[in-house]
């Protein structure tokens, strides 16, 4: 990644220079394989100490000056002295940032840095900068901040750092999500667990805080957005894609625990028809809909050989969509649902996590109204998925599908498997497998036959039930 750096100062520039070596290493980044290019570096401490500060940092993907340009959250420690502890965490040493000699370190890894972040959540006060400012909250009647915070980063994360901060007995450990890429408006993640914890639903951690803020955005004004989200950790929990990959190769059902996914499913839909505002599925919003989902089919098609002897079978059916006459209203979702979304909580059963929708749709889209049956769809592929773990699940997965359908149909009163609900949720289960197919094809082809057997099932079932 080379340097293009448009920063205000000399410390900017070393730290810039620094953070062009190091961030493409990181898995949040997301300019891997193309030439990315530093635009501009804003740095903002989060308290009068300046060791734990804020970096929005904007990246330039490829060489044009009109190429696309993503600002990603960057935190980071700066301290006077080295700390054998966060070795591991060094960014690097530089011999002069803001008139002293300082050593970088990845902030989510330094205490430090996270009990300055919890501080500012706890106080609801502001930090800043010349560049660009911070300002913390806490939720409404939300978690207290552990008096003596023991913080850890949990591994393995694609596109955010998440920190478990531990607390003493009697107090709730939370759990810091730091969103990687920047994007202007709410994120979903806080609005819609927000707005559920606030309506008493108990199928999502409860909130402690956010930090909000604003930065340059990638066109050079000012944007407005989330940088953190801090929320209850549910320690002691499983999450649902280990439960469920357990008592696949156990050879156990998991039908009653699928019934009841479905319930909670639907439990989180229903309190967010409710709590966020809906929209009518008009026959505009349908077509709009249909004209997508033909999108995606054309061009999984192209991408992947295999897939273009069902190409028409595949049109015709999610082209069934824009004749839909009873769509159910459009309303907020999770977005990006399946297994790993969830936890099992032995004193609270399945709780949803990360609301944030897919990470590389734009952030104005994911909170667009949406059929809840992209969720249902969502969480039936994974179900496939993990019967696909072993060799012969025998009918594992299709009985996780019909009990899930049933618990979700218990809560809702309408079932996805009948009538005009049948045709959405056919054509968005086959949208997400079309979309697997290329996932796979490109990143995992010793995975590919999962979603490559999942369309051709799908568009027999519906040769076979036309309804």
């Amino acid at each position: 990644m080379s340097a293009d750096v448009r920063t205000s100062t000399a410390s900017d520039e070393a730290i810039a220079a620094l953070l062009r070596d190091w961030a493409p290493a990181q898995r949040w980044f997301a300019h891997k394989g193309v030439a990315a290019h530093v635009q501009r570096i804003e740095r903002t401490p989060l308290d009068e100490t300046g060791v734990a500060q804020l970096v929005a940092l904007t990246v330039r993907s490829g060489e044009a000056d009109d190429a696309p340009r993503t600002v990603y959250s960057v935190p980071i420690s700066v301290r006077p002295a080295p700390d054998e502890a966060l070795a591991h965490a060094l960014i690097g040493e530089l011999p002069d940032v803001d008139g002293v000699r300082a050593w970088i370190y990845d902030g989510p890894h330094d205490p430090t840095f996270t009990r300055s972040l919890l501080t500012l959540v706890a106080s609801g006060e502001g930090a800043g900068s010349r560049a660009f400012g911070v300002h913390g909250h806490s939720a409404h009647g939300g978690l207290p901040v552990p008096a003596a915070a023991r913080t850890k980063v949990l591994s393995g994360e694609q596109s955010n750092t998440s920190i478990v901060v531990s607390a003493d007995e009697g107090e709730t450990p939370l759990i810091a999500k730091v969103f990687r890429v920047l994007s202007a408006g709410d994120n979903p993640d806080v609005v819609v667990q927000t707005a559920l914890a606030d309506a008493g639903c108990g199928r999502v951690p409860r909130p402690s805080g956010w930090v909000d803020g604003q930065w340059t955005d990638a066109q050079g004004g000012r944007a407005v957005g989330h940088f953190v989200h801090v929320t209850e950790f549910l320690a002691g929990s499983e999450d649902a894609w280990r439960v469920a990959t357990a008592a696949v190769a156990q050879g156990r059902d998991f039908s009653p625990e699928a019934r009841e996914l479905g319930r909670a499913t639907a439990e989180v839909h229903a309190v967010l028809a409710v709590e966020l505002p809906t929209e009518t599925a008009t026959p505009d919003r349908l077509g709009a809909l249909a004209d997508g989902l033909l999108e995606r089919v054309a061009w999984a098609c192209t991408a992947v050989p295999q897939l273009r002897d069902v190409a028409e079978a595949a049109r015709a059916r999610v082209d069934a969509v824009r004749h839909v006459t009873h769509a159910p209203a459009l309303q907020r979702v999770h977005g990006d649902y399946h297994l790993g979304q969830v936890l099992h909580s032995a004193t609270r059963g399945w709780v949803l996590l990360d609301f944030e929708g897919e990470p590389l749709r734009p952030l104005a889209e994911r909170s667009v109204p949406d059929l809840a049956l992209r969720d249902v769809a969502g969480m039936l592929r994974s179900f496939d998925y993990a019967a696909s773990t072993v060799p012969d699940p025998g009918g594992w997965g299709e009985a996780c599908r019909e009990a899930f359908l049933a618990g979700y149909t218990e809560v809702v009163g309408a079932d996805p498997r009948a009538g005009d609900q049948a045709v959405l949720l056919a054509a968005l289960e086959l949208d997400k497998a079309l979309y697997e197919v290329v996932y796979e094809a490109r990143n995992r082809p010793d995975w590919l036959r999962i979603p490559l057997d999942a369309v051709h099932r799908l568009l027999q079932t519906a040769s076979a039930d036309p309804s």
